[in-house]
């Protein structure tokens, strides 16, 4: 931890709570006043989502066995929700309330909430089948997902074109979403192609900014395709950076695509669509922290934003019983998340009201840099500018 690092900066709060959990104290009434924990496909997602000071979004882990030895505990008093840490009051907190058109139904039946899901300021959907690496015999699913536990209980497996515009819409009108994020899981190689009805239909119907997160396509030359219909934002979840702790951590991931596809993929990608528009997630707590470090400088390197997760054991997973990482032992690698962005003139933040609580965006690791030369400060002030224009650009696009 450096010296300019504040225990009590929402940003550092916010990564401690993934590391450690928090306790809700029965004062609080989150089923009136908060978002339902809904595990919609979400590999790392379980939480109760709230906002920071700073508009700083976190998710905060409730159930996982470590739970129990949090320090951070959650009070509702007179009204407002406010955060402690063992008995010091913090700041307050808002959890984000259930979104109204959950509880919609779609022009075929289908409840909305089964649709698609509020991640943050966005909403996310994983349109088609299951990950086909939860099907095969044994099971190749990455070891810490929750992704095949989460199928026909809280969302459906396969969405019509019109259920998922029909749910964006409803986003749209109550909750001002201006970015939607596809995922899907392993299908052999036909993940994106099978997303391009849907991004067509969101894209002429709604004009939203539109985030695919999918495995590497067979052909990259698809990629080309999802730049002309528009598409803004792509991800990759290669996980590990280590290749001896991705074959463990992956096993199907490593068999079936390898980790050099995702690397491959990650630096067309980037170079095609430019600067801070790609990102490769990697899962902070799952390997040594200075391969984390490699990773997020090798994605900075090509021009690519790091997706920085902490690993939660999610019940029901095969990592359920270990440990989440200590905040000691992975802040290193927050610590490098912004200052290697900015090194590398790597956009941060361009589009307006995209804040995601799973993770720890760069821009807010900004809190743990102690980076102060010239040159530093003058790739910053350019950033600035950029984000001026872009948030210009969009606000013409996106609020016309």
């Amino acid at each position: 931890m450096n010296n300019m690092t504040n225990k009590n900066d929402p940003a550092f709060v916010k990564l401690d709570i993934f590391c450690k959990g928090l306790f809700i104290d029965k004062s609080c009434e989150l089923e009136k006043d908060a978002r339902a924990i809904l595990r919609t496909r979400g590999g790392l997602g379980s939480g109760l989502e709230m906002i920071l000071p700073k508009g700083i979004w976190a998710n905060a882990p409730l159930e996982e066995h470590f739970v129990k030895n949090s320090p951070y505990k959650l009070f509702k008093e007179n009204g407002q929700y406010k955060l402690y840490c063992k008995d010091e009051f913090l700041f307050e907190v808002t959890p984000p309330p259930r979104p109204k058109f959950y509880d919609l139904e779609t022009s075929s039946g289908k409840k909305m909430s089964r649709i698609g899901v509020m991640q943050g300021t966005y909403l996310g959907i994983y349109a088609n089948e299951l990950c086909n690496f939860w099907d095969m015999k044994p099971k190749q699913n990455c070891r810490f997902c929750s992704i095949g536990l989460n199928i026909g209980k809280t969302e459906e497996e396969v969405k019509t074109v019109q259920d998922v515009v029909e749910t964006i819409k409803a986003a749209m009108k109550e909750e001002k979403i201006t970015f939607v994020h596809f995922n899907t899981g392993f299908m052999y190689g036909r993940g994106v192609k099978s997303l391009l009805p849907f991004i067509k239909a969101v894209k002429k119907e709604t004009g939203l900014l539109v985030g695919v997160q999918c495995p590497p396509a067979e052909d990259f030359k698809i990629y080309d395709e999802l730049k002309s219909l528009g598409v803004d934002h792509l991800s990759f979840c290669i996980e590990i950076f280590s290749p001896n702790y991705f074959k463990e951590v992956c096993p199907g991931k490593d068999a079936k695509i390898s980790q050099q596809r995702y690397l491959d993929a990650i630096a067309y990608t980037s170079k095609l669509f430019g600067k801070g528009r790609v990102a490769g997630e990697i899962i902070a707590g799952l390997e040594p922290v200075k391969d984390s470090i490699a990773g997020i400088e090798w994605f900075a390197e090509h021009g690519a934003v790091t997706t920085l997760c902490v690993f939660r054991p999610c019940l029901g997973t095969n990592f359920a019983n270990r440990d989440p990482p200590k905040v000691k032992e992975v802040l290193p690698a927050f610590e490098r998340l912004y200052d290697a962005a900015i090194e590398n003139d790597v956009l941060l933040n361009m589009a307006p009201n995209i804040r995601t609580a799973m993770v720890m965006l760069p821009e807010e690791c900004k809190a743990f840099s102690n980076k102060n030369n010239l040159g530093f400060k003058l790739r910053e002030a350019k950033q600035n500018l950029i984000r001026i224009v872009a948030r210009a650009y969009f606000a013409a696009k996106l609020f016309k």
